[in-house]
């Protein structure tokens, strides 16, 4: 793996990132490997964390996967303590656990007189539980890591937490609202953090990706033939640059927050990297 931006301030720092059984949190693991970072790969699945993990190794790096539930706190005491025998204590955190849920989606961008008693999941039929597993999800998942790995770095130098928000935080998108509010309270907490830990070394910053087509979000943006739908030509046609993200337009942000030579004084900010989605009205 060749990375796009040179950091050289990474090596042999530890490195914690949930959610690394996933796409786009192992390949910002590997990016980290590739800087010199020994890597614990953190997800409820412990083989597929294991799976990237031994690629980081055949690779030339330093890696480990872990079995670990973010919304736990004795799972994560517990891994916290094997990464400490494995690896020492963290230096960085990659708060990349997350995502929604069919739950807590509606079927229908807009509601209509009639919805409530049709055949159709509106939002008056989003249950309690499905609602609040995606909330828990993001945004505790994002605490209680935090809780437990950024005790390692109080008065540490070149300590930080990268938390992982979303286009959703700055204007929520049709049919996810639990998805939306979650990531907007990512941001939020990303800069509350910030300032807390201003004062022990500990930088706080968060990357806000756009628009990415993963595993997870395929049946919103595809049909079954493999035809984009509806909803991915409303995207497309929103975002300047015409096209969705690759995981690999992620990581020279991610390198870049993450370095203190690089982004020392940088802390509070929640970085779009989202094809100009941000910038663009419409119009």
């Amino acid at each position: 793996m060749e990375l796009p931006i040179k950091v050289d301030d990474l090596k042999g720092k530890v490195a914690v990132v949930t959610g690394a059984g996933g796409v786009l949190c192992s390949l910002m693991a590997k990016a980290l490997a590739v800087a010199g970072a020994k890597v614990a790969l953190l997800d409820r699945n412990e083989a597929a964390a294991q799976k990237y993990a031994d690629e980081i190794v055949a690779e030339g790096g330093v890696a480990k996967g872990y079995e670990a539930n973010v919304l736990v706190k004795d799972s994560l005491a517990a891994c916290h303590a094997r990464v400490l025998k494995d690896f020492g204590k963290c230096d960085i955190l990659i708060n990349g656990a997350g995502g929604n849920n069919p739950m807590a989606t509606t079927d229908k961008e807009y509601f209509e007189p009639g919805d409530i008693d049709a055949d159709t999941k509106s939002f008056f039929d989003l249950t309690q539980d499905g609602v609040s597993f995606v909330f828990n999800l993001n945004f505790l998942g994002t605490l209680l890591p935090t809780q437990e790995f950024a005790k390692d770095m109080v008065d540490r130098k070149g300590c930080s937490i990268l938390n992982i928000s979303s286009m959703n935080a700055f204007t929520p998108l049709t049919k996810i609202p639990a998805y939306s509010g979650a990531k907007a309270a990512i941001s939020n907490f990303t800069q509350w953090l910030a300032v807390h830990f201003s004062k022990v070394g500990i930088r706080v910053n968060a990357i806000a990706p756009g628009f990415f087509s993963t595993k997870q979000n395929a049946a919103l943006l595809w049909n079954a033939d493999g035809t984009p739908t509806p909803r991915t030509g409303k995207i497309l046609a929103a975002t300047p640059m015409g096209k969705f993200g690759e995981t690999e337009d992620l990581i020279g942000s991610v390198l870049f927050l993450l370095s203190d030579k690089a982004a020392g004084f940088i802390t509070g900010v929640v970085l779009p990297i989202d094809g100009g989605f941000s910038a663009y009205s419409g119009v």
